[in-house]
């Protein structure tokens, strides 16, 4: 058995999702009245999730902390061995999972009212442009709907905000009182909280400790705000930096993604990444990784991948190499773009409300 890759950060897209259950469980826990048996149990179950999360996405490593706007997909873009990545950033990664359901005729009624979404000058071809923004309209759609998802969790008056002592104590109920004292790695969680709090006030602009909607995405989402950027790349800091000097050194920077199996010679991708960091990370080449610098590897804000996607869904569906999409093109790969972002990850939802 081969050495393994290890989870990201908080912020990152394995314990991103790693995260989001933790805090859907919790706020469950507290509407059932089992907050404290939900949390100890998740708690427990915590490392054993974050295991599971890094061996589900096959992200490679060297693209396993940076944040590229909303998640495209969870996949590895990897066309060698599958299209999954594709069907995702076509589809939506959230609706791709239906569509292995449909027939084959109802699949291609729902491709086509995508299409005709995305055709929004209504001359019959999808242009690059055209569906560059459809990408980047799924992106914002799957962010929209993750913070509705959680706002009505949260938002325990219904006066369309959300203070810090509701989300506090809807995420940390009991135990705030007993100060963690019942819960087995009480240093955890009390860095859990401290950490939230954090978070919560960078996100909370005007600093009246109450969260408006788009402050509150801004905690949820913070690497897809620019003001929030200090704080993505502290966690991200935080989480690597095993010593506590505040820097990370090589060690840490692979002991984050690999951790080796007993007598086990290091992978060739391990080596590349001590590379990459001695050649690429470290560029003032003292050693370390400072905040700048893990700034400039986790936030590389002037990647459009969107534009990249687009750019590489032209090029594998485009049978007439024109530089633009017709409906039958796409039907002909209905396999490949079952796995793309456009569609939903198969899903083919097009909400009549769903305006672009």
């Amino acid at each position: 058995m081969s050495g393994r890759r290890q989870h990201g950060s908080v912020t990152g897209p394995y314990l991103k999702a790693t995260t989001t259950r933790l805090r859907d469980n919790v706020a469950g826990g507290v509407a059932r009245g089992c907050l404290k048996v939900s949390i100890m149990m998740l708690l427990k179950s915590l490392a054993s999730l974050c295991v599971l999360a890094a061996a589900a996405f096959a992200v490679p490593a060297q693209e396993k902390r940076i944040h590229h706007q909303a998640d495209l997909s969870d996949h590895a873009h990897d066309d060698a061995h599958s299209f999954q990545y594709d069907h995702e950033a076509f589809l939506g990664k959230e609706e791709a999972k239906t569509f292995d359901q449909l027939t084959p005729e109802e699949s291609k009624d729902r491709l086509a009212k995508i299409v005709d979404r995305i055709d929004t000058d209504k001359d019959g071809y999808v242009s690059h442009a055209e569906l560059h923004y459809w990408i980047k309209h799924r992106q914002r759609r799957y962010i929209e709907e993750n913070v509705n998802k959680h706002w009505s969790d949260y938002d325990k008056n219904q006066d369309g905000k959300i203070g810090w002592e509701e989300y506090k104590n809807t995420t940390y109920g009991y135990y705030l009182d007993e100060e963690f004292d019942d819960i087995e790695d009480k240093a955890t969680y009390k860095s859990m909280l401290t950490r939230d709090e954090r978070r919560f006030k960078a996100a909370d602009r005007d600093r009246d400790g109450i969260a408006t909607r788009e402050e509150f995405t801004a905690f949820l989402h913070p690497e897809e705000f620019d003001y929030m950027r200090d704080v993505v790349v502290q966690e991200t800091v935080e989480d690597i930096d095993k010593n506590g000097d505040g820097k990370i050194n090589l060690d840490e920077y692979i002991g984050d993604m690999y951790t080796p199996e007993s007598g086990e010679s290091e992978p060739d991708w391990v080596q590349t990444e001590r590379k990459h960091f001695s050649e690429f990370r470290d560029t003032n080449k003292d050693g370390y990784l400072d905040a700048a610098e893990v700034a400039h590897w986790v936030l590389p804000g002037e990647v459009d991948h969107a534009d990249n996607e687009a750019k590489h869904l032209i090029h594998e569906t485009d049978a007439d190499k024109d530089g633009r999409l017709t409906l039958s093109e796409l039907l002909d790969k209905m396999d490949y773009i079952k796995i793309s972002t456009i569609t939903d990850y198969g899903g083919m939802r097009v909400d009549d409300h769903d305006e672009l």
